[in-house]
């Protein structure tokens, strides 16, 4: 069995990424296409045997605006505090709730600013990121900022990985 400095030496803090897709207007083109595709496919009837669908300039079009809205991804890399710096940043931001155990207004972008490594930011950027995100892109990260922190870690389970291998070695 190691002993314990060499556990320490080996021991990570754990990490998660969050991709967040920043254009929000390509985001809301794709809704749109989809809904003007979904209405097509009730409607169109072929006049010929030689009529294209108008869908097909659609799916076209759809396509297009989802590989726009792919290249607007932007990873945040989140790892987490030692035991001083969350109890430090907890300590920062107390509630005025005596049943809460940080301030609901402050402490999750501090959070998020103390843990993101990737793009590393400023509590002030932070304030400006979300001035741009929607409350479903904030939530995501600052619930990744506190799970990075809060969850224990463990070797997460891959259902597709298994499958595959599962396929490889079928009838064996």
């Amino acid at each position: 069995m190691p002993d314990i400095s060499e556990i320490i030496k080996r021991a990570r803090p754990r990490e998660t990424t969050v991709t967040l897709y920043l254009a929000g207007d390509e985001a809301a083109e794709v809704e749109r296409l989809e809904k003007e595709l979904a209405g097509l496919s009730d409607t169109w009837q072929p006049d010929s045997l030689g009529a294209k669908s108008p869908g097909e300039k659609l799916a076209k079009q759809i396509a297009a605006t989802r590989e726009r809205l792919k290249k607007s991804a932007v990873e945040f890399r989140l790892r987490a505090l030692g035991r001083l710096a969350w109890s430090d940043l907890v300590a920062a931001h107390p509630s005025k709730d005596k049943a809460q155990a940080w301030d609901p207004e402050t402490f999750p972008q501090a959070l998020l600013a103390a843990c993101c490594v990737e793009p590393a930011m400023a509590p002030e950027q932070v304030a400006e990121l979300f001035e741009v995100l929607n409350e479903g892109q904030r939530i995501e990260l600052c619930q990744a900022a506190y799970d990075v922190n809060a969850e224990a870690t463990s070797v997460p389970f891959s259902v597709s990985a298994s499958s595959i291998l599962a396929s490889l070695t079928a009838g064996k």
